[in-house]
């Protein structure tokens, strides 16, 4: 089945200790779709400038991500810089142009207002409200944000969470959108605020979902991590775009999905943008996916 993604496309400038990129092809919207396209077919809307190249819309095109609801307006593209140490875990911002993603206001073309997955990618929350209010009658709507929204717009991010069935956040977040260090605890309060499912992300140590029981999902251990920006993103493109190709909302399911984002994530860390997932083939994903599987196993006891 379909996936409508509604989020951000960005030009990022990027450094590591491992080399530099200089307005490279990001934003949520890019990882999340370029992920959840392994899977199902994927709709966009965000908005660019009149400076974004054809040839980011073609890396696109290649995972056959519809691009009709891509508004291209005059001015420049969405652009962030930064740059990680050694830990690679936290990105230090700096520099962020919003340009044509300050007045962003997403129109959902009529032919996308019935797909039944949906991604509100880390957007302003008003945004993603606006979105939810245009679409009809989806099967599941997973929704991301970030520690931002949570300091300036708590009151509209709390409506919308009101309105999803499964909120991903990472662990910073969940403690400071709760009020509780304790991961169990925080996952308790935030569920509280009516989300069916939550998945906290803990980076190289994995993810945790919270539905009708807890699982933790391992990291799969890389020799390789070149840049984590848009691992988040990535996990939650391969977490949809699985459920969405499966059709069932189960716990198993979840599980499931959630191994498939955590994999997709770990690609997507093994070298700068999209780089390594422009290369990536679905017997790579089958073969991680299960030795992630083989990293947990234990027999009974």
């Amino acid at each position: 089945m379909s996936i409508l993604v509604v989020g951000s496309v960005a030009m990022d400038t990027i450094e590591t200790p491992f080399g530099k990129v200089t307005n490279a092809l990001g934003g949520s919207a890019v990882y999340s779709s370029y992920s959840a396209s392994f899977f199902s077919t994927v709709k966009l809307v965000a908005v660019v400038g009149s400076d974004f190249p054809e040839k980011y819309k073609n890396i696109l095109k290649e995972r056959k991500i519809d691009l009709q609801g891509l508004q291209e307006e005059e001015g420049k593209t969405f652009h962030w810089e930064g740059f990680y140490d050694f830990d690679l875990n936290t990105a230090h911002t700096i520099n962020t142009e919003l340009n044509v993603f300050e007045n962003f206001e997403p129109v959902i073309p009529d032919s996308f207002k019935n797909t039944p997955y949906v991604f509100l990618a880390n957007i302003d929350p008003e945004l993603q409200l606006k979105v939810l209010n245009s679409i009809k009658h989806p099967k599941l709507v997973v929704c991301d944000t970030m520690n931002f929204w949570i300091e300036k717009k708590r009151d509209a991010l709390l409506e919308t969470i009101k309105k999803v069935d499964i909120f991903i956040i990472n662990e910073g977040e969940a403690r400071e959108l709760s009020g509780e260090s304790n991961l169990i605890k925080a996952a308790k309060k935030i569920r509280s605020f009516g989300p069916k499912g939550l998945i906290i992300k803990k980076g190289e140590h994995g993810a945790l979902l919270f539905s009708d029981n807890i699982f933790s999902a391992p990291a799969y251990p890389l020799e390789s991590v070149f840049d984590p920006t848009g691992a988040g993103d990535t996990f939650a493109g391969g977490f949809i775009g699985y459920l969405a190709k499966c059709g069932d909302l189960t716990d198993a399911s979840l599980r499931r999905a959630v191994v498939r984002g955590t994999t997709m994530a770990s690609f997507c860390v093994e070298n700068f943008t999209l780089d390594r997932m422009r290369m990536l083939t679905e017997t790579e994903i089958t073969s991680r996916c299960r030795k992630i599987k083989e990293l947990s196993h234990f027999e009974n006891i």
